[in-house]
């Protein structure tokens, strides 16, 4: 996803790490939630001089996201493997479709980005593959083995690069 100059909403920065790689490629603003009281004072220090990065320490599945959307906004996250699908499905539920929102970029566990995405008439197909089909189109997916952390997860990660669609409301 281009984020250079536009509006980034990141879900569960922790320590920075995918912050640090926003912040490269020159966003316009850059928004940071992050529920760990600790992680959100050490990321307010880290960017004190970075005014177009505000941090919300705040719980996402709490946080009004509206109040930082703005027009055509990016959403990206790592997000906790433990309430990931809910934060998905906060989402999926918003009374006000399409929203501000471009482009939504999540990271899950696989066995749960294989649910997002199944196909009709496959295992994986349900209640949570039927609504994300019906508000989102998925532009994109890939693995991320578990190598590619520290700590090294028992999980591998799926990527998916979700694009609201524009009629569906209900």
């Amino acid at each position: 996803v281009n984020i250079y100059n536009k509006n980034i909403i990141e879900i569960g920065p922790g320590k920075g790490a995918l912050t640090q790689e926003i912040i490269k490629k020159k966003p316009k603003s850059l928004h940071l939630i992050e529920k760990d009281h600790e992680l959100s004072k050490q990321l307010n220090l880290q960017y004190l001089n970075c005014n177009y990065v505000k941090i919300h320490n705040e719980d996402i599945l709490k946080f009004n996201i509206k109040k930082v959307y703005n027009k055509n906004s990016i959403i990206l996250g790592n997000l906790p493997y433990n309430i990931s699908s809910q934060i998905l499905v906060k989402f999926l539920k918003s009374k006000v479709w399409p929203p501000d929102v471009s482009d939504i970029v999540f990271m899950f566990q696989k066995e749960l980005g294989e649910k997002i995405i199944g196909k009709y008439l496959t295992k994986n197909y349900g209640r949570l593959s039927i609504l994300t089909n019906f508000r989102l189109k998925i532009l994109n997916k890939f693995f991320v083995s578990p190598n590619c952390f520290h700590p090294k997860p028992k999980v591998t990660s799926m990527v998916i690069h979700f694009q609201p669609k524009k009629n569906n409301s209900y």
